[in-house]
């Protein structure tokens, strides 16, 4: 156990094995399973979720961890957390972003309300994908915001692009004020989008 738990691929690996005869336990007891638009539905929703609680889970670590513990880091330790922490976590942060949009917007074409969500439902009046629409458009700025600012800002207030160090400060302050923004965000697109489960 312990050389399986030492090592993240391995661990990751066994947790997938795990989720597998989960499903298949779980779908067995139902008589089978078929590869049709309700299981690539379920599916679609399965890698949703696991890159958006991904994504969230960065979001609230910088807000809540990183950005106000960092002026109680010794200025000799803080590059650790610059050139190593930081670059790793903003790689998942970003890519998990777009995950999320990419697969959230499969999911709804299909599951058929990827029109009505995006355009709140104007004409059909379905308030289930008026708050599905509600949540995409926040998770939509919200990767936006991620992708055309958080990065651009962080790769130069980490010293990835260089520059001058008034840009640099600058940098890092818009970085946190639309990473704040995204946490803003947050809770009403989550909200949104669970209250829509209960909505018809």
């Amino acid at each position: 156990m312990d050389k399986l738990l030492s090592s993240l691929p391995r661990t990751i690996h066994a947790s997938l094995a795990l989720a597998v005869i989960v499903f298949f336990g779980l779908f067995y007891q139902n008589d089978g399973f078929s590869f049709d638009r309700l299981f690539w539905s379920w599916l679609t929703r399965f890698f949703h979720v696991l890159v958006s609680i991904m994504w969230i889970g960065l979001l609230w670590y910088f807000n809540f961890v990183q950005i106000p513990n960092m002026s109680k880091i010794p200025d000799e330790q803080k590059p650790a957390i610059g050139k190593v922490i930081a670059p790793a976590a903003l790689f998942y942060f970003r890519w998990a972003a777009a995950l999320t949009i990419l697969s959230g917007l499969i999911l709804a074409w299909l599951n058929g309300y990827l029109h009505d969500a995006m355009t709140f439902s104007i004409g059909s009046g379905v308030p289930k994908h008026t708050a599905i629409g509600i949540g995409m458009w926040l998770g939509v700025i919200m990767a936006f915001n991620v992708w055309f600012v958080i990065w651009p800002n962080q790769k130069r207030a980490l010293g990835i692009v260089e520059c001058e160090p008034e840009l640099k400060a600058k940098s890092a302050r818009t970085a946190m004020l639309f990473s704040r923004t995204n946490t803003l965000l947050s809770l009403p697109m989550l909200l949104s989008m669970v209250a829509a489960q209960n909505l018809y």
